[in-house]
């Protein structure tokens, strides 16, 4: 399936593999790399040389492109910035943040930049900053959220910029990918799906969660915070959704969740850890090698398209 984003970053499958803390290492992005898919290793907050390590990591097992996210709010950005530069990434997604005071060092670089947009504004600020392509993130999404849904804001942003624009949120299926396609956009990025790869490092709760996961189990933690997170119901997810209503505080409620990610990713621990995920987990039905999602999900979607 060829689109501008194949052709913007080199690869068979116009689909990228989200970039999630904790769970995006260099094994799974090598393995969508090499199944024709973009793989990305996530920065989140990790020091800059073990980074650094995973890319030389993930070249070692591929020749294909793959790229990183970086999390702009995250104290070692600039370190990070300058990491992707040295060891010469394909590409670059982020969030949390502007991404535009390493636009013109990436570009130069030869780094294609993708931000994530949760919205038109952003997506247009973006594109002047010289942004190659935008990934129009919905609520559906796992991990932090905007407000619109993937089927609304999709389109609107690509009425808005010239740009290929990707969609995120709530895909993992190829009926999701002939959606995305039909609301205009010219690839997709898909996180949760890749949950259930057999590359996937996550520990075995977390994948059994969210293979077990009906359309309902998930929700959304933090709105009060600002920076509002969906993931898996569980017993810690729900008490931390009882105490924003009983007024905790947002410095409270940051002391209860800080490491909750590894909590859940590296240690499985279903009591204290955030294990996120987006509401599409119902249609998680197995795990499978990451070439079996990629060829499932793109033979599906082609098969739609063509009728």
């Amino acid at each position: 399936m060829k689109t501008k984003i194949t052709e913007l970053l080199n690869i068979k499958y116009p689909i990228l593999q989200g970039g999630m803390a904790w769970i995006s290492e260099h094994k799974l992005a090598a393995a969508v790399s090499n199944a024709g898919g973009a793989g990305i290793i996530a920065g989140g907050n990790a020091p800059a040389e073990i980074i650094r390590e995973e890319i030389r990591k993930a070249r070692a097992l591929t020749d294909k492109p793959f790229g990183v996210n970086i999390m702009l709010m995250s104290p070692n950005a600039e370190d990070l910035a300058r990491v992707v530069i040295e060891e010469k990434v394909a590409f670059v997604t982020t969030g949390a943040g502007n991404p535009g005071k390493f636009m013109e060092q990436w570009k130069a670089a030869g780094i294609k930049v993708i931000p994530v947009v949760p919205g038109v504004s952003l997506a247009k600020r973006m594109e002047r900053n010289g942004a190659d392509a935008l990934i129009a993130e919905g609520t559906e999404s796992g991990g932090h959220i905007g407000d619109n849904t993937t089927m609304c804001l999709v389109p609107q942003v690509v009425d808005a910029v010239s740009v290929p624009v990707i969609a995120a949120g709530g895909i993992a299926d190829g009926r999701g990918i002939a959606a995305s396609i039909m609301l205009g956009a010219e690839g997709v990025q898909v996180g949760t799906r890749f949950l259930a790869a057999e590359e996937c490092q996550i520990h075995t709760n977390f994948k059994d969660l969210v293979v077990k996961a009906k359309d309902t189990d998930t929700i959304v933690t933090g709105r009060f915070t600002g920076h509002p997170c969906r993931c898996v119901k569980t017993k810690f997810s729900r008490y931390l959704v009882q105490a924003e209503k009983d007024g905790i505080t947002p410095e409270e409620f940051e002391s209860m969740t800080v490491g909750a990610l590894k909590k859940a990713a590296v240690d499985g621990n279903i009591e204290e850890g955030s294990f996120l995920c987006g509401s599409v987990a119902g249609m998680v039905e197995k795990v499978q090698t990451a070439a079996e999602i990629i060829e499932e999900m793109f033979g599906k979607a082609q098969e739609l398209l063509k009728r």
